[in-house]
């Protein structure tokens, strides 16, 4: 299989058409053999996709020839995984949500920290990191003394962020998240809620991966991406886990040694918390991918992701 190009990208921007784009992006995305997921919303646009290189350069054109997305960023990495099934363009009410109403992020935002900038600030004992990702990501790597919200969506934030005033009162605040879309929204929050320094980490663990080299890395571990390859080492390549189809969660080879693991059907991390019923509907959804597998067919339902970034 030859090397597959995976850009991610977002950018916010008021876009009133948001559902007239979609048909035309949609389309030009087919053309141009994509697969991956783009959402659309009033207030931009966030979207993974893999292709070729080429063809990635021309749909990054194509998104950017409108002059609201001119500024449009994106981020890089290869895979000889396929890291999607199919191409989906989605309407949504937020392109990362949030749920909390007027906070935008193209009028007040925290300060950008370049990666080459980021060990200083963190490594400063004054200041709070704080990591804007929900648990099941950061349960597979983190930067180290970095604060876990213990977020099961990122929905949860704005309650966690009101429970903890006394951990941020008047101190330096810095925050990362996978590619940057979560930490514009998070820390456009807390400038409304009137903390005064807030940073983050501008383009992400993604963008720390590419611009920092390991000997001088401070993350520990694995980052948890939202596609087929699970999770990404620091060279960007494929991770070290595989993905349990009935929790979602990232899973270990000592997971998947362990006796409450079973393929599709449960893991240690969820074997607990599922049903009979739950249980028995993943045992049929197995067998049909194993039938599919056995066909050398994709079972196109079998690994779609139920999180977005």
């Amino acid at each position: 299989m030859s090397t597959i190009c995976v850009a991610a990208f977002y950018h916010f921007a008021r876009l009133d058409d948001y559902k007239e784009i979609k048909p035309r992006l949609l389309k030009e995305c087919l053309s141009e053999d994509m697969m991956g997921t783009v959402l659309l919303a009033r207030e931009g646009i966030n979207g993974t996709l893999a292709g070729s290189e080429e063809n990635i350069a021309n749909i990054l054109n194509y998104i950017r020839s409108d002059y609201r997305l001119l500024n449009l960023v994106h981020k890089v990495s290869y895979t000889e995984k396929r890291p999607f099934l199919r191409m989906k363009v989605r309407l949504k009410k937020e392109i990362v949500t949030m749920g909390v109403p007027d906070i935008n992020p193209a009028n007040i935002v925290g300060t950008y920290v370049k990666p080459a900038d980021w060990n200083n600030l963190i490594s400063d004992p004054d200041v709070v990191v704080i990591d804007t990702r929900n648990e099941y990501e950061i349960e597979i790597g983190s930067f180290s003394n970095s604060v876990n919200p213990k977020t099961t969506s990122f929905r949860e934030f704005p309650e966690w962020v009101s429970k903890n005033d006394s951990l941020l009162s008047n101190k330096k605040i810095a925050m990362f998240c996978t590619g940057g879309i979560r930490c514009e929204k998070s820390t456009a929050y807390l400038k409304e809620k009137g903390y005064k320094e807030v940073y983050h980490l501008e383009g992400g663990i993604l963008k720390y991966f590419e611009e920092t080299s390991p000997e001088h890395s401070l993350w520990k571990g694995d980052c948890f991406v939202f596609d087929e390859r699970v999770s990404v080492g620091h060279d960007l390549g494929v991770g070290n886990y595989d993905l349990c189809h009935a929790c979602r969660h990232a899973i270990s080879t000592k997971d998947k040694a362990s006796p409450l693991f079973k393929l599709g059907i449960s893991c240690p991390k969820c074997f607990q918390s599922t049903s009979i019923d739950q249980k028995k509907r993943f045992t049929e959804r197995q067998k049909q991918m194993d039938l599919a597998a056995a066909r050398n067919e994709i079972h196109i339902g079998s690994k779609t992701r139920s999180r977005l970034k």
